[in-house]
C-alpha cells in the first residue's frame, strides 16, 4: 500500500528573529520532516530563515567569536518518495535545504536566496541519499549552491542557475579521517556567474573511500574564479592541516562541454594525492578564457592521470603527468 502526504505552503513562514528563542536540543533544525513516505511539499510559498542575526554572530564573519551551531531552514531526514517543488527559501540561518538519508527524491522549481556574504548558507545539501533528481532551480547564496557529500549515489542535477556562491561542490569528503563514498553523479546544464568555484571536488587528507563516476557537463561560467577544481588537499581550518598520505580515491570524472570566463588566471586545477592519485579524469571540449586583462592561462595539475577529448583550453599540464 502506498501512502501520500501533501504539505502546502501558500504564504510566508518566518523564523524567530532572536537566537534566544531557540533551545540547544533543537538548534540544528527549524523545519524538519522525518521518516515520511510519499511526502510532497509545494504550492508557491516562502520559507524565510531570518538569518541576519546568525550571520553577524558567526565565527566565519568574526573570528573572535566561538563557532556555534545554527539551524538549517528545511530538513528532510529519512524520507522516501519525496517531492519538493515550487517553493522559495530565503535567508536561512545556515544551510537552506538539507536532504539526509532520503531516497527516490524529486526537487524542482526552487528559488533559494541569501546574500553572497552570508556564511555557511549552502543552497541544497545532500548526504547519505540515493536516486535523487534536482531540476530547474535558481540558487544565490554565500556558500555552495549545491553541496554533495558522503553517501550520495545516483544523483542527477539538471538546469541550475548558480551565483553568487561557491559553485557546485562534491564534498568536502574524508574529514577527520572518515570513510566517504560518492558515486554516479551527473551535473548537467548549469550556468554559474560570479562564483568562487565552478565544478569542484574537495577532499580532506587522511580519509578513505571513493568519489567515482562523476560527470560535469554543459556548463556555462561567467566570471568564475576557479572553474574546474579537484582538490585532495582541502583544508578549511584556522590552523594548517597535518599532512597525511591517505585520501579518498577520485576516479572516472568527466568535464564535458564547459565554456565561459574565469576571474583568476587559474582555470583548471587538479591537485591530487601522491599516495592515491586521481585517475580516469577526462576533459572534453573545455574552453575557458580570462574575464579581464588577457594574458596566459595558469592551470596546474599534480598526481592526476587525465586525457583530452576535443578542444581543451587551457590544458592543465602535460597528459598523464
Amino acid at each position: 500500500m502506498t501512502s501520500s502526504t501533501k504539505f502546502q505552503i501558500e504564504g510566508t513562514l518566518v523564523a524567530p528573529p532572536k537566537r534566544s528563542y531557540w533551545i540547544e536540543d533543537t538548534i540544528r533544525h527549524w523545519i524538519l520532516f522525518r521518516s515520511v513516505r510519499g511526502l510532497t511539499v509545494t504550492d508557491g510559498g516562502t520559507i524565510d530563515g531570518n538569518g541576519k542575526i546568525w550571520w553577524q554572530n558567526s565565527c566565519k564573519v568574526n573570528t573572535k567569536l566561538p563557532c556555534r551551531q545554527a539551524p538549517t531552514a528545511l530538513t528532510f531526514y529519512s524520507c522516501t518518495n519525496l517531492k519538493v517543488n515550487n517553493l522559495e527559501v530565503l535567508n536561512s540561518q545556515q544551510i537552506h535545504i538539507s536532504m539526509e538519508r532520503c531516497s527516490n527524491v524529486r526537487m524542482s522549481r526552487l528559488s533559494i536566496r541569501a546574500p553572497g556574504t552570508s556564511p555557511n548558507t549552502d543552497g541544497i545539501h545532500i548526504t547519505h541519499s540515493k536516486d535523487v533528481k534536482v531540476m530547474d532551480c535558481a540558487i544565490k547564496t554565500g556558500d555552495d549552491c549545491m553541496s554533495i557529500e558522503d553517501g550520495t549515489e545516483n544523483l542527477h542535477v539538471k538546469n541550475i542557475v548558480c551565483g553568487p556562491g561557491h559553485g557546485i561542490s562534491i564534498g568536502s569528503l574524508g574529514d577527520r579521517n572518515s570513510q566517504a563514498q560518492v558515486a554516479n553523479i551527473t551535473i548537467d546544464g548549469v550556468r554559474l556567474h560570479d562564483t568562487t568555484n565552478g565544478a569542484r571536488i574537495k577532499i580532506w587528507q587522511g580519509g578513505r573511500g571513493y568519489a567515482k563516476n562523476i560527470v560535469f557537463k554543459n556548463m556555462i561560467m561567467d566570471n568564475v574564479r576557479d572553474p574546474i577544481i579537484i582538490d585532495q588537499n582541502y583544508c578549511d581550518s584556522a590552523t594548517p592541516c597535518t599532512k597525511q598520505e591517505a585520501a579518498v580515491e577520485v576516479s572516472n570524472v568527466l568535464f564535458k562541454n564547459i565554456r565561459g570566463t574565469r576571474a583568476s588566471r587559474e582555470a583548471i586545477k587538479l591537485s591530487c594525492s601522491k599516495a592515491v592519485p586521481c585517475h580516469g579524469i577526462a576533459l572534453h571540449n573545455v574552453r575557458l578564457t580570462l574575464k579581464r586583462g588577457g594574458g596566459d592561462a595558469k592551470s596546474t595539475c599534480q598526481n592526476a592521470k587525465w586525457r583530452k577529448l576535443g578542444t581543451v583550453m587551457p590544458q592543465p599540464c602535460s597528459l598523464n603527468d
